[in-house]
């Protein structure tokens, strides 16, 4: 049956930094060839840095991150370039590549941090995540440790997808508020056939959906939202 067409696509190369939107992509064993596979280390935490704790990464979603080369699966990653409101570049952003020296220097400083570039989860990696005072979560302005898949930087699972009828369901419960699909940071963006409307990808778990005749992704469960949804990123301000 079909549910419906994959409207959009996005790859993120670096863990809470934006990413690249895309026309095609491959997706092999372990997820979206080059999604999540860099993210930043803090040294003082000794935790992945990731804007889940806006009190110390929300400015990650100032820089943008796109691979030099098209990455391939199972072969060494390509270097990345970070373009972002680097100090000194006044009002302009610059660019720097993965593969100098300075990149890390400069985030270093403009983050306040003494971090690292890893291109390789450490064992047992784990990130904070804060909660914010809203009334029906069990946690209350806290923040908690998220320990992520062995060998990854993904929160959970290796792929996300949204639908148009979902991100238009949340509009109209809080039509105050933007629902831009980038706050959610999809891999894939799901236009439903016909007319149909609401949470539609709640009837999707459990099942096999085909994109397609030779990519299968098992659908696990949905998707909780965290803090990233309300933070200022790109072009969108925050939103809380």
């Amino acid at each position: 049956m079909i549910v419906g067409r994959v409207r959009s696509l996005w790859r993120y190369p670096v863990k809470s930094m934006l990413g690249e939107s895309m026309t095609s992509m491959n997706i092999d064993s372990h997820g979206v060839v080059g999604d999540r596979c860099y993210a930043l280390w803090d040294h003082a935490t000794s935790r992945v840095a990731s804007a889940k704790n806006p009190h110390l990464w929300k400015d990650l979603l100032s820089y943008t991150a796109s691979f030099t080369d098209e990455p391939k699966s199972g072969e060494p990653l390509p270097p990345i370039t970070v373009n972002g409101p680097f100090a000194g570049a006044e009002a302009a952003p610059t660019t720097k590549r993965s593969d100098d020296p300075a990149l890390i220097q400069v985030l270093s400083a403009q983050l306040g941090r003494d971090i690292a570039l890893l291109d390789q989860a450490l064992p047992n990696a784990s990130l904070d995540q804060y909660w914010p005072d809203i009334r029906e979560r069990d946690f209350q302005n806290v923040i908690t440790e998220l320990r992520m898949p062995e060998g990854t930087f993904f929160d959970a699972c290796p792929i996300h997808a949204i639908s148009t009828a979902t991100l238009k369901a949340l509009q109209e419960l809080e039509p105050s508020l933007d629902f831009a699909v980038e706050r959610f940071r999809p891999n894939l963006l799901v236009e439903p056939k016909g007319t149909e409307s609401g949470f539609v990808e709640e009837e999707w778990i459990g099942g096999i959906q085909s994109i397609g005749d030779q990519v299968e992704l098992h659908v696990d469960g949905g998707c909780p939202r965290c803090v990233v949804t309300t933070l200022a990123q790109s072009e969108l301000p925050e939103e809380m």
